[in-house]
């Protein structure tokens, strides 16, 4: 590990929180619901938007973190414009990865259904994460071995009320054997549902109890380093479906799970047909 033993303090998580805060103040939320067409643009296709208030709230973000913490920051929309940055999320050393809009289409659409995650990384695990939920005002933080807390209470997942029936999110978009086929075996296990094409609150549903598992194809690490450490810290598994230590900077068409320990297997089993 290259960071300090006492890095990760309670002052540091009140300090993250409080950049994030700032940063969606500033340059979210007064364009939630009020963006104007010349702020909204595609990346990589249609699907994956990107707004002014994703690049200026990453801005923010990457100088405030900077301050706290002088590593390197691994932004999703910087990443868009220089892909090597990946390269350090899996490297020696630790890193910031920022997803300043995560959900940036149910942004766009005025809906609740966004966040803000961060995650500090040391030699490629995560350490430490938070997710704000701005148009709610929550926020879900954990560091590695200390604990998940959820709106300032610590965060202990429970095991699902009805294992035979087990409510779950999957995404198939870019699921190998089509979207199809992976809701059809979710649907065996009991409800399925698609995911909410946000992270940040697939994971806050699968951890508070709403959802029993959610699956994941596509892992960038800004998208599922933060939650999937808050999972873990509530006693949940976040995992590779073969069952694999997730590491932020693997293979991001690898795939986790997330679910509780006494019916990961299951959920993994059935998911793989």
């Amino acid at each position: 590990m290259s960071l300090p033993a006492d890095t990760i303090s309670q002052q540091l998580s009140e300090a993250v929180l409080a950049a994030m805060n700032d940063a969606t103040a500033t340059e979210v939320m007064p364009r939630w619901r009020a963006l104007e067409d010349h702020e909204i643009r595609t990346k990589s296709s249609e699907w994956d938007l990107v707004t002014d208030a994703d690049e200026a709230a990453e801005r923010m973000l990457t100088v405030a973190l900077r301050e706290l913490v002088d590593v390197p920051v691994v932004g999703e929309e910087a990443t868009a414009q220089d892909k090597s940055l990946l390269d350090l999320v899996d490297g020696q050393g630790a890193v910031w990865v920022v997803d300043p809009v995560d959900g940036t289409r149910n942004f766009v659409a005025g809906t609740e259904a966004f966040g803000c995650m961060v995650a500090l990384i040391d030699d490629g695990r995560t350490v430490a994460s938070w997710i704000t939920y701005p148009a709610v005002g929550r926020e879900a933080h954990a560091a590695r071995g200390v604990g998940a807390f959820l709106d300032g209470e610590r965060l202990t997942a429970s095991a699902p009320k009805d294992p035979a029936a087990l409510a779950g999110a999957v995404s198939g978009k870019y699921h190998p054997d089509g979207p199809d086929e992976l809701f059809a075996r979710a649907s065996r296990l009991g409800p399925a549902k698609p995911i909410r094409f946000c992270a940040a609150w697939d994971y806050l549903d699968v951890v508070t109890g709403v959802t029993d598992f959610v699956k994941f194809t596509r892992t960038l690490p800004w998208d599922h380093a933060p939650g999937a450490l808050i999972c873990q810290e509530a006693g949940l598994k976040a995992a590779r479906p073969n069952g694999e230590e997730y590491l932020p900077g693997g293979d991001v068409q690898s795939g986790i799970l997330t679910a509780h320990p006494s019916v990961w297997d299951r959920v993994a089993t059935a998911l793989r047909g």
